[in-house]
């Protein structure tokens, strides 16, 4: 049964649902809330912007849902143009993405594309550098990922797609953007609770996360002296498409976190505006653990 309390208050638990991958933000029951934040009593309130990301130019992977489209809309909020890149299955989830940027009054570009494509990830840069002008922040944000309890039943090819979707675009598309980012500019990538955890039902995905957090500061080390940072955030629980699409019944109805609930993806987006922004000018090679209190070690 679906909760009567509302999705920033505690005790909160979504409803049992079911898609089919990658999942989609319109037929997410509830849905989340992009441009909202919690209230001291449960309720919400809309996202006070403070101009920090104005006239600039961010690139957002995974852009049409969940944690990517809140970050587009609040970087819209904070007076930044964006560019987004999704999986032509979420065309009408990126028009609404697009829609709701534009009504925050900022351009917005879409590009669908498998990003598992070296050769995507190339066209994705440098049509985004065309289109916006320039580049100052990249969001890689997207992900897979699929529940098997045992190695034994983890199969190479799940492993391989696993890798080749939350890791080698994060590579890629670093590469290809950081010729045309300036000092001031700024990379975020989407790690995981899990990669501080290790859940065992989510290997290959934990997996990847491990690895994203490694190549943030390996990247970091390379271009600090830059002028350019490359930092991550490490979600814990966020409600988004992507549960009711990879996750099975029992692991929908556990999931919250420590504060009694799951996040919110806009609860993740702020955290992105704040390594996008000069508020963390001293920042860099570093993990944001936005879990709901799920502690892990840094």
């Amino acid at each position: 049964m679906s909760s009567s309390k509302g999705q920033f208050e505690q005790g909160y638990q979504p409803e049992v649902q079911h898609q089919s991958l990658p999942g989609l933000e319109k037929d997410l029951k509830p849905g989340s809330l992009p441009d909202h934040l919690p209230t001291p009593d449960g309720g919400s309130q809309l996202y006070k912007a403070a101009g920090k990301l104005a006239g600039r130019k961010a690139l957002i992977t995974g852009g049409d849902s969940g944690i990517g489209r809140s970050t587009a809309i609040l970087f819209a909020m904070e007076g930044a143009d964006v560019f987004i890149a999704y999986l032509s299955y979420e065309e009408e989830d990126a028009q609404d993405t697009k829609k709701k940027v534009e009504e925050k009054g900022q351009k917005c570009y879409l590009l669908a594309g498998d990003l598992t494509s070296q050769a995507n990830c190339k066209k994705l840069v440098e049509t985004a550098v065309k289109e916006l002008g320039g580049l100052d922040i990249l969001f890689n944000n997207h992900a897979y990922q699929m529940m098997v309890n045992d190695i034994k039943d983890l199969s190479e090819d799940q492993w391989l797609h696993t890798f080749n979707t939350n890791v080698h675009p994060f590579f890629f598309l670093s590469k290809y953007a950081l010729p045309h980012m300036k000092p001031g500019a700024t990379i975020i990538n989407n790690a995981s609770i899990n990669a501080y955890i290790g859940r065992p039902d989510l290997l290959d995905y934990t997996a990847t996360k491990g690895a994203i957090v490694s190549f943030t500061r390996g990247l970091a080390n390379q271009y600090v002296a830059k002028g350019i940072r490359v930092n991550a955030v490490a979600p814990g629980p966020v409600w988004t498409p992507l549960v009711p699409a990879t996750m099975n019944e029992e692991a929908i109805k556990q999931f919250t976190s420590p504060m009694g609930r799951p996040s919110q993806p806009s609860e993740i987006a702020t955290c992105v505006v704040f390594l996008a922004a000069p508020d963390s000018s001293s920042i860099t090679g570093q993990v944001i653990h936005a879990n709901g209190g799920g502690f892990t070690t840094s």
